[in-house]
């Protein structure tokens, strides 16, 4: 079998168009991504994944998802349960570690479930990322810890409920998105704190996780590394802190390379990120010129890089393990996590 190109695509629509399906037969990208704009129903978006998948012919593709909870959630109402804010996990975790630890894999076995029922095997959760006062305000309610002890403790529950259910977690913003007071979405954010800091508070969360099978890298600078180069260009970053000093050997991913902190064309944007040491390439927007230019600058996975995708890939295979959803989401409701009852 022909070896997947080191993308991971998202789609204009609920339904493939004639040439997504071919784009996606000659492409065979390794993975796919869906948004709110691809979901209608339950039984919709299961058509939809089983499309994605044999549209290049390969059964076992992850399709991925933003599945946070509250403000970033792509599965919601009426017939999808919205989880909970990651933000109320964190805020329990101040008064009872233990019961936030425990409920935050509870809500990450129970996501587990309602994905793997629509075809989706990646979820790009749990964010550890430390977040202060000062973080920009779009990933306040998404943090799963105010402090690295709290982001590191309910960040591998968190992975290890994705898991336990089957579906691959993707650990984000490595190598800390807290200090940022810009929205990577629209501004390029800097990070100025001294390397000493980072590596005390910000990078714990994630030296904590890197057993885990995928991490996603920020398009943030941070001074202390790289004063020219965000983290997802960054040579340096990539190779020498987070592979080198951490140790990691996960497969790493961009965050969605349309965002405008990055500089330059889509396709300069993926070169200079495979060129720094990063794996798979996320575009998500849908927009045919800008997957044409991902597809130029993308390659066949091989080597050590193949290793990595195939043993994020087994994760998602085989039974999840046994669960009582029902036991669940009667003892998250009992702790007042969601804005209104799950049922």
């Amino acid at each position: 079998m022909t070896p997947p190109i080191s993308a991971v695509f998202g789609c204009s629509a609920g339904q493939l168009s004639d040439w997504e399906r071919g784009f996606f037969r000659e492409m065979k990208p390794w993975g796919y991504i869906v948004f709110g704009r691809n979901i209608e129903t339950a039984d919709q978006l299961r058509r939809f994944t089983d499309d994605l998948r044999a549209a290049s012919d390969d059964e076992e593709a992850l399709v991925f998802v933003d599945q946070e909870g509250g403000s970033v959630a792509r599965l919601k109402g009426p017939e999808f349960r919205h989880p909970p804010a990651p933000r109320a996990f964190a805020d329990l975790f101040s008064t009872d570690p233990e019961t936030a630890a425990e409920a935050t894999w509870l809500n990450a076995r129970l996501m587990a479930d309602e994905l793997r029922a629509v075809g989706i095997t990646a979820n790009c959760a749990p964010m550890v990322d430390v977040v202060t006062a000062r973080t920009h305000t779009f990933l306040q309610s998404r943090a799963l810890g105010l402090t690295p002890e709290a982001a590191g403790t309910l960040g591998a529950a968190a992975a290890l409920g994705l898991r336990d259910g089957r579906v691959v977690p993707v650990i984000k913003h490595a190598p800390g998105h807290g200090r940022a007071t810009a929205d990577s979405h629209h501004d390029l954010p800097v990070v100025d704190a001294a390397l000493s800091e980072l590596e005390a508070t910000d990078f714990q969360p994630f030296k904590r996780l890197i057993r885990e099978p995928m991490m996603m890298i920020a398009h943030i600078v941070y001074k202390a590394m790289d004063p020219e180069r965000p983290a997802t260009t960054s040579q340096h970053i990539i190779s020498e802190l987070v592979r080198s000093d951490w140790g990691y050997d996960g497969l790493l991913i961009t965050d969605d390379l349309n965002m405008k902190a990055l500089g330059g064309t889509m396709e300069e944007r993926c070169r200079a990120a495979l060129e720094a040491g990063m794996e798979i390439l996320c575009h998500c927007n849908g927009e045919r010129a800008d997957m044409e230019a991902v597809a130029r600058a993308a390659v066949p996975l091989s080597g050590k890089t193949l290793e990595r995708a195939d043993a994020a890939r087994r994760l998602a295979q085989g039974t999840p393990k046994p669960f009582e959803r029902d036991a669940a989401i009667e003892r998250l409701n009992s702790l007042s996590l969601y804005e209104t009852p799950a049922s």
